[in-house]
């Protein structure tokens, strides 16, 4: 599925795409990039809709990202969705993290970022579907060498759902997409 447009107006869509994918292939794992947990909530409504019975993951924002010493996701919002089933989780970034503060200091590029404009290609969805399904295995959150189903998008709200097999972050291009299930033109 192909969106004429980026951004938040195709998140609904997007997350009901993801689950209808999930449940076809019997993938056991969804995970989701949200900031504030609007994102995740909707993607869980789609879930329960679709009678989806995997496991919810949902990737936030490092502390940092936003301002020194904070988070985007209100410890209330965290527990709440923690109540509604999801394991939530959040770390540095793996396409980003200290090589960006090392690009800024020294005005040089580095291969994780390149990686990561690479992806860019594809999509700023695209991207954030890997660098989350990276973070969650790394964090223990899903099985290692199985398909998972990630979602993403750009600036705000989802617009990507990419079916992937994520590696390590130490095995970053192991990882292996497989379908990329919608995104924007």
């Amino acid at each position: 599925m192909i969106f004429s447009m980026e951004g938040p107006d195709n998140t609904r869509e997007t997350a009901r795409a993801a689950v209808s994918a999930a449940v076809e292939k019997n993938i056991s794992h969804i995970v989701v990039a949200s900031c504030t947990g609007r994102s995740a909530r909707v993607l869980r409504e789609e879930a329960v809709k679709a009678g989806y019975g995997g496991k919810l993951v949902c990737v936030t924002h490092a502390f940092g990202f936003a301002g020194k010493g904070t988070n985007e996701m209100p410890d209330p919002e965290r527990r709440d969705l923690e109540n509604l089933g999801f394991q939530v989780y959040t770390a540095t970034h793996v396409l980003s993290g200290a090589e960006r503060g090392l690009s800024r200091v020294f005005q040089g590029a580095y291969p994780v970022e390149i990686l990561a404009h690479a992806l860019r290609l594809f999509g700023q969805g695209v991207k954030v579907c890997v660098e989350v399904s990276v973070m969650a295995l790394d964090g223990g959150l899903l099985p290692c060498g199985t398909p998972i189903v990630a979602l993403g998008g750009t600036k705000s709200g989802l617009d990507t759902a990419v079916l992937l097999s994520p590696s390590h972050a130490g095995a970053l291009l192991e990882t292996r997409i497989h379908q990329i299930i919608c995104k924007p033109f």
